[in-house]
């Protein structure tokens, strides 16, 4: 491929319109998931946070899980 195809694509690839169609289609297919999961006598997920804002002062460095090595 050119890499004016590349640089179109990446263009492409980092439009707002992109993002919104790929939310859409993530949920579309999410939803028919659930659907048949629903269907086969699966149980429906149990809603859970995504993330928690804390405040600086609120945290200890020294708990937080990290794999990270100094």
């Amino acid at each position: 491929m050119s890499n004016d195809f590349e640089k179109a694509f990446g263009d492409f690839l980092d439009r707002r319109e992109y993002d919104q169609a790929e939310n859409a289609l993530f949920a579309m297919v999410r939803i028919s998931f659930l659907a048949g999961w629903k269907a086969a006598g699966g149980n429906p997920p149990q809603p859970q946070k995504i993330f928690q804002l804390m405040h600086k002062e609120d945290t200890n460095p020294d708990a937080i899980e990290t794999d990270i090595k100094e």
